[in-house]
Order: C-alpha cells, then sequence, then structure tokens
C-alpha cells in the first residue's frame, strides 16, 4: 500500500486481531466444564503427573526417555522417567540451594545447560502478578537472601541423573532464560550488577569445564555502572527474554522493549541489525523469538501478563525477515474464540513457543504454541499471511495454587510446550504439573 508508515500498518494489523478475537466468542456462563484430562480438538490426552509434589513447573527438555523440568517456585528441576508416555515417574530432584531459581535449562549431546539466578518471587513484594513484570528487575528486589547466580553445566548421560561438572558465576541476579542447541557458544539472558535487568550474553563452551564469557549486549540505558539512563516508560520492563539464533543471525525478545535482530558471526562482538518495537500500540512483552530460517519467517509471541486481559489482547506475530535490516509484520495468528477467555479467571494469551530444537519436531509450517488460560494451540501457517487454528488441547484449572504472589487467580496457567518428532507433547503448568498430549494432525 503506497505511503502507509509502519505505524498505520501495526494499528491495522491490531483491528484485525482484535476482530479475530470477537466473532464466535462464547459466554463465560455458557461455557462448558473442563474435565480433569481437558478437552482436545486434534490433540488426546494420554497422562499427567503433579512431579512428585512440585506442580509448578516451567521448560521442559527431553533426553534419553528422561524429561528435565524446571521449576518456577520450587528452586529446582524434577527428573521424570518418559519412556511410558502413560505413565510418567518422576525420579530425581536437583536443587542448586534455596532461594536459587533453575526454571530454565538446555539440553544436547549429553549435557544440561541450567540457568541459576535469584528465585524473584521469593525476593520481591507485589501487589498483585503484573507488578512481576512491570518492575525493572533491580529495583525490585526487597528481600534479598543469598542465592546462586550464574550458569551451571552437568553431564547427563546417565538417565535420571545430574552431575554438576562446572559453573561459570555471574555476579548480579542471574539468569532468566538461555538458548543453546548444541555447538560451541550459548546464549543466556543474564542480570549483572550494575545493570537495570537482563541483558544478552554469549558464553564460549569450546571448553566445557571451562566456559568463558565472550562478550555482552544490552538495550540503550540498561547499564547503569557506565551512567546510563533508562529510557523504559513508567511500567514497561525492557529485559532480554531470549535470543533465539539461526545460522549467524540471532533474533532477540526484549520484553517491552521489543524484537531485534543480530549479526552474531562473529560472537565477540555481536552486530545490530534491526530493531522493531509494537508497543505501544500493542501492550508488549515480547517473550519467544522462533526463527523459520527456511522461510524468511520469525514467529514472535508476546508473553500475556495481566488476568482477565486487563492490557487488551497479546499477540503471536508473523514477521518477515527476508531484509534482517527491516524485519515487517505481516500477520498475526488467530486469537483462540470458543470461549470468552477474558471474563473468566487467570490471565489469557500466549506464553511460549515450542521452539523447534534439534530431535525434536521441527517445521516451519506448523506452530505449537501456550497460551496460558488457552492452554496449547496449533496453527498452521502455510499461508504466513493468513494463519488459521487446526488443533487445540483446553486444561483443567489446577488442584490448588503453588504461585505465592498476591491477587492471583486459580486457574490454569500452560507455561511451556515439548513436541517430539512422533507428536508426543510435555505440556506444563505453573501451578498443576505435566501433561502428555499426542498431537493427531
Amino acid at each position: 500500500m503506497p505511503g502507509l508508515s509502519r505505524r498505520a500498518h501495526l494499528q491495522g494489523l491490531l483491528g484485525v486481531a482484535a476482530m479475530a478475537g470477537i466473532g464466535g466468542v462464547a459466554r463465560a456462563a455458557d461455557a462448558p466444564a473442563v474435565p480433569p484430562e481437558g478437552i482436545g480438538r486434534g490433540i488426546r490426552h494420554l497422562s499427567y503427573s503433579d512431579m512428585g509434589g512440585r506442580p509448578d513447573s516451567v521448560q521442559i527438555m527431553a533426553h534419553r526417555n528422561h524429561l528435565y523440568v524446571g521449576h518456577m517456585f520450587s528452586d529446582g528441576v524434577t527428573i521424570l522417567d518418559a519412556s511410558d508416555p502413560r505413565n510418567v515417574k518422576p525420579v530425581n530432584f536437583f536443587t542448586a540451594g534455596q532461594y536459587t531459581r533453575t526454571h530454565h535449562l538446555q539440553t544436547s549431546d549429553d549435557l544440561l545447560l541450567l540457568a541459576n539466578g535469584a528465585n524473584i518471587v521469593a525476593m520481591q513484594s507485589y501487589s498483585d502478578q503484573r507488578g512481576y513484570f512491570e518492575t525493572t528487575l533491580s529495583d525490585s528486589i526487597t528481600k534479598r537472601k543469598p542465592f546462586r547466580s550464574g550458569l551451571s553445566i552437568h553431564d547427563i548421560s546417565k538417565p535420571g541423573e545430574m552431575r554438576e561438572i562446572a559453573f561459570l558465576e555471574m555476579p548480579g541476579l542471574g539468569i532468566n532464560r538461555l538458548s543453546w542447541m548444541g555447538g560451541r557458544y550459548a546464549y543466556v539472558s543474564a542480570h549483572f550488577d550494575g545493570f537495570t535487568d537482563h541483558c544478552l550474553c554469549i558464553v564460549d563452551l569450546n571448553e566445557i569445564t571451562r566456559p568463558v564469557i565472550v562478550s555482552k549486549w544490552w538495550l540503550p540505558g540498561m547499564n547503569r555502572a557506565a551512567g546510563e539512563v533508562s529510557t523504559a516508560p513508567k511500567g514497561k520492563r525492557y529485559a532480554l527474554h531470549h535470543m533465539i539464533v539461526a545460522g549467524k543471525l540471532g533474533y532477540g525478545a526484549w520484553r517491552d522493549g521489543g524484537f531485534t535482530i543480530h549479526d552474531v558471526s562473529d560472537p565477540a562482538a555481536p552486530k545490530l541489525l534491526s530493531h522493531l518495537n509494537w508497543s505501544p500500540p500493542f501492550p508488549g512483552g515480547t517473550h519467544t523469538p522462533l526463527p523459520l530460517p527456511g522461510r524468511n519467517l520469525a514467529i514472535v509471541a508476546d508473553e500475556a501478563n495481566a488476568e482477565k486481559c486487563a492490557k487488551g489482547l497479546f499477540q503471536i506475530f508473523v514477521v518477515d525477515v527476508r531484509v534482517p535490516e527491516n524485519p515487517v509484520t505481516i500477520a498475526t495468528l488467530p486469537v483462540p474464540a470458543d470461549r470468552d477467555y477474558c471474563a473468566a479467571p487467570g490471565t489469557f494469551g500466549p506464553h511460549n513457543l515450542h521452539e523447534n530444537r534439534p530431535g525434536s519436531m521441527q517445521s516451519e509450517d506448523t506452530i505449537f504454541a501456550t497460551y496460558n488460560a488457552g492452554g496449547v494451540r496449533v496453527f498452521d501457517i502455510r499461508n504466513q499471511f493468513a494463519p488459521k487454528e487446526i488443533a487445540s488441547w483446553l486444561p483443567p484449572a489446577p488442584a490448588r495454587l503453588i504461585d505465592p504472589r498476591p491477587n492471583v487467580s486459580l486457574a490454569a496457567k500452560t507455561a511451556d510446550v515439548f513436541v517430539t518428532r512422533d507428536g508426543l507433547m510435555y505440556a506444563t503448568d505453573w501451578n498443576a504439573g505435566l501433561h502428555v498430549l499426542q498431537y493427531e494432525g
């Protein structure tokens, strides 16, 4: 469209997304009850585990018929035997110590990289859940406790065991998330003393027992120690959630700070190619940047972080990255409209995406997303301009609330999903453990 500005294009997408979320929405009072196995459409429920009484589950890695699941609140990692998907059993628990959160992890080649950082929820004070997402990390700690901050590396060659073989200390509040698909470099989201929040840290794993930081990169205004002044508006949080790398390009998600593309061909000097921020007009919370290099696309999910849609609808964007210096949003994935989620308790909207890891299901046409109270959603993006939902699974509400933050509703909060090559889906919930599903597409 001649003369159409990027802001106008984004506003148009907002209108399309809003209309997609209106049509066919059922009234909350008319919505059927959700049974313990959930409600599936193209997805079959196989089993459930409360993970040995620690149901606060986040990221999942599958390795040698075992699952390694990080916890949001329980300061550790639960290991489960998944050789029988209908009877997944916890077999071990690893902890780096009280007040050390290890909720994100990556596996490859009999190794596991584990994020160590402050159990933020235990050390901050909130009036509600939104405070977690709207307060700069370094300004939010009100009840500091001793914890471990850095990257730990574990030998997992013996199924069901984690043997630590190295630890790279990162003085600060620790790691939020990391991306490592195997190979020499890990891309870490870490907070360092003197910074406002998590920034990019590239770690060289060439000598696996002696990992080394080779570079850091951050948005302008994040390095207070260097005299920088934050440019984030009040109530907005600029922080790297994580970066995913495909080839020589790194794709970064900076929460309310937007989406970046970097040239990481020289890991010691990552170079910014472009920076796109759609907040405003969209709510922000940019969480997961999934590159689809074979199609010159990226799927970018914004994390919903307010109950009952208090900030509006959060979206999953389709971004054309043919020219990395000029990424363009071309569509949003359709907002689930099978019931009135905004009128029901809980947070509704995207959380994370299945990340096409080596050894897992890899597709550039089918996208698996978690949607908090909306469960798991599967989208067909063969036509990138007109994505459509093709399968879904709606979880039951948790039996009890694990999240200690005040004014949090007892509602489903599907967090992460890992999909195997044969379509087994492992889905976690911040309060309700692990569900094993079978995708039937």
